[in-house]
């Protein structure tokens, strides 16, 4: 009932916010009060640190089993939240139960510093963390990059979705396109566990889609050494926007093989997502934004479409070769296929609504392997913890486009056209040429430092990274462009754990992506400046039970941003994107039956030294909302074991679609609802789910994120049956 009781505010006040970030902080300081008292701290196991760093184990989960107490840090390894000077969450793979989600975004929306969009001009998923908005070419499967499928994720195979939230260069290395600036997110796929698992999961929409899902696992052996895990599922059918219809198919097989000090996984994963008549993204180009469709309105032509192919395979090596110390090596190869007809509507209050249409075929081929080595040793009173590490990530991309001419459309009222014949082609769509090629290089080590028994921990290391690209012309294959640069980024970073459960930490990081080829129209056209570095200072506190955690954050990081500048008409890295933040997050299990994973982020965004003299200075960046608060809740209902209430609140902020402010969308909430049923059916535990997300089926532009529109998804009701054979 106070979870819904939320639906009755409405614009939130800035004393309102407060008390909402006081709230999420006092959780942990009652939950401290009501437990046992943890007096002894833990003892530094110098013998059993290689076990804790070993990349294929999973961190354990606070009560409930929605998040991890650690996760995936990068040339760090497997870590508990509380022993690293980071902020990170962890989603597993019974929340994607639980929650129905079918897609990343579906997964991170749970998250109170981060928001979804979609890409420019098709249907990938867009992350905006911390206000800098993450591609889908920058997430990491299993630590690699290259290697994740494009555009879209189903989560079927997923184990654990790690959320990194800040500047990650040295923990994983710059990422292919350069956008992990605000935050990473790293997928880790399922693998077999000890007790054998057959599940069987039937589903449908209140649209029409249906789908199942089957997830089995075995270990074999006389110690269990050998083991499988094999996920496998399909989906299909019109969704809740009008005339949109999706198909998603995803099969996984990931084999391990444990010994006492070798140990072998393989994983191969191949998904397939075809998307047809999709609603796309608005682009504005005059005075004035454009009034929300309704919220299943399809603006969006019965030719458009959007096939997705991708196959992956990565294989992995971990010995320990001494005691504490562990050796590894990582390769994996990405093959991704895509093609398909897009069109997005261009409005212009002054002059009406127009679209044209892009065909594109697109092929990318990637290679990515690590290697390093991990261990733990002390000199005297002083522990280390070394990490040492280097990376590698090939990527080649071909495709090709063709372009119709403009014809009339609208948001309202959209009237289908013939397909529209193309005006300009470049490329063969037979046999796409290549237009890209890049190639990252990196290593890295660090030395985390242990004082007073580990209640201080100081990490320093450095990661040294060579970026290669070059980019070639679709039309004639000629050589437009080529860049080679490297560079060096530090990190430095402090825990203090004063109780056991509570640690105080901070860290100096950076983000590092290459830099910018200069346009057209600049003098110095085709110049590609040096990579640029965002750097970020951030300090937080965190507190750890395996009950519940919380964390609170304070963070600043500025990103060069480049521009021709209106008077020379060079262009350069001249301005700067300032992005601070206090960030309070709740998960986990405060009180028997009763599970949250709330929090809110308060973003103050400014763009600075900006072009014309300054002319948008201190303005907030494009797609970057100023205040975000979640609050989601499971209730289990004590009169009828095995029923769960569900209930999610969701706000984001006003944000601006131009840099000049004088565009804008609203702030907007969504309320989503939900409940299962965990029963015996002939022997079989069974799990009965229904879920509806925008219950109010409020229609809103959810992200302004590079400039144009991405609107809100309408009301859509879930059901699932989950049984265990």
């Amino acid at each position: 009932m106070h979870v819904l009781s939320i639906s009755r505010v409405s614009p939130i006040s800035a004393a309102a916010r407060f008390s909402f970030l006081l709230a999420a902080l006092s959780l942990p300081t009652i939950a401290a009060a009501q437990a046992a008292p943890e007096n002894t701290l833990p003892a530094v196991k110098v013998t059993a640190s290689a076990d804790a760093l070993l990349p294929g184990d999973f961190a354990p989960t606070y009560a409930g089993g929605q998040v991890a107490r650690g996760g995936q840090f990068g040339i760090l390894g497997t870590q508990k939240s509380i022993d690293v000077p980071f902020s990170m969450s962890s989603y597993t793979a019974k929340l994607i139960e639980d929650q129905q989600a079918r897609t990343i975004a579906d997964v991170v929306e749970n998250d109170p510093a981060v928001r979804t969009a979609f890409g420019f001009g098709n249907f990938a998923q867009v992350f905006v963390i911390r206000g800098f908005a993450l591609t889908g070419d920058d997430i990491s499967l299993h630590g690699l990059y290259g290697v994740t499928p494009r555009q879209l994720v189903a989560t079927e195979a997923i184990e654990r979705v790690d959320v990194f939230k800040g500047a990650n260069a040295f923990l994983g290395g710059a990422s292919p396109t350069g956008s992990a600036v605000g935050g990473g997110i790293n997928l880790e796929l399922k693998r077999a566990d000890d007790r054998p698992l057959t599940r069987i999961t039937a589903e449908t929409s209140g649209s029409g889609e249906v789908g199942a899902h089957l997830d089995a696992g075995r270990r074999f052996g006389s110690d269990g050494q050998f083991g499988i895990r094999v996920n496998t599922a399909l989906r299909g059918g019109e969704t809740s926007i009008d005339d949109e219809h999706r198909q998603s198919g995803v099969t996984a097989v990931s084999l391990d093989w444990r010994g006492d000090k070798l140990r072998l996984h393989g994983d191969f994963l191949y998904q397939r997502e075809k998307i047809d008549e999709g609603r796309s993204v608005v682009y504005v180009t005059g005075p004035g934004v454009p009034t929300v469709p309704p919220a299943t309105h399809n603006y969006a032509q019965s030719w458009t479409y959007s096939n997705l192919e991708d196959t992956v395979g990565i294989l992995r090596a971990e010995y320990d070769f001494l005691p504490a110390w562990t050796a590894y090596v990582s390769g994996g190869a990405h093959h991704s296929n895509e093609h398909g007809d897009y069109s997005s509507p261009n409005y212009n209050a002054d002059t009406g609504t127009t679209a044209y249409r892009l065909g594109v075929p697109r092929k990318s081929d990637a290679l990515a392997a690590e290697a390093g080595v991990r261990g733990h040793f002390a000199t005297g009173p002083v522990t280390h913890q070394i990490a040492a590490g280097a990376a590698y990530t090939h990527i080649e991309d071909r495709s090709a486009y063709d372009f119709s001419g403009t014809y009339p459309t609208s948001l309202y009222d959209t009237a289908q056209v013939p397909r529209p014949a193309a005006v300009i082609t470049a490329g063969d769509f037979a046999d796409p040429p290549v237009t890209a090629r890049t190639m990252m290089k990196s290593v890295a080590v660090s030395d985390t430092l242990g004082f007073l028994n580990d209640r201080v921990l100081f990490t320093i290391g450095a990661r040294h990274q060579q970026i290669h690209q070059n980019g070639y012309s679709s039309a004639t294959s000629a050589l437009t462009d080529s860049y080679d640069d490297s560079v060096t980024t530090p990190i430095f970073g402090l825990v203090v754990k004063p109780w056991q459960n509570v640690a105080f930490y901070a860290n100096r990081s950076e983000a590092l992506a290459k830099g910018e080829t200069a346009p057209a129209d600049a003098v110095n056209v085709g110049q590609t400046l040096a990579p640029y570095r965002a750097k970020q200072v951030e300090f937080g506190v965190k507190y750890d039970t395996t009950r519940m955690g919380a964390s609170f954050a304070a963070y600043q990081i500025e990103k060069p941003t480049a521009y021709t500048d209106a008077d020379t008409r060079i262009f350069s890295t001249n301005g700067n994107q300032r992005h601070r933040g206090l960030e309070a997050s709740v998960y986990g299990e405060p009180y028997r039956g009763v599970r949250l994973i709330a929090g809110a982020s308060l973003i103050k965004a400014e763009q600075l030294d900006t072009n014309n003299g300054g002319a948008t200075d201190g303005n907030r960046p494009v797609g970057v909302p100023g205040f975000l608060f979640n609050l989601g809740a499971e209730y289990d209902v004590p009169m009828l074991t095995g029923l769960t209430l569900t209930a999610r609140y969701v706000h984001t902020g006003k944000q601006y679609l131009d840099a000049a402010n004088t565009l804008s969308i609203s702030s907007w909430n969504r309320f989503d609802l939900g409940a299962r049923y965990a029963t015996n059916v002939a022997g079989h535990g069974t799990t009965l789910r229904a879920s509806v997300l925008n219950v109010t089926n409020r229609a809103y532009w959810g992200s302004t994120m590079g400039g144009y529109l991405t609107q809100g998804t309408p009301r859509t009701l879930l059901l699932s049956v989950t049984s265990d054979f």
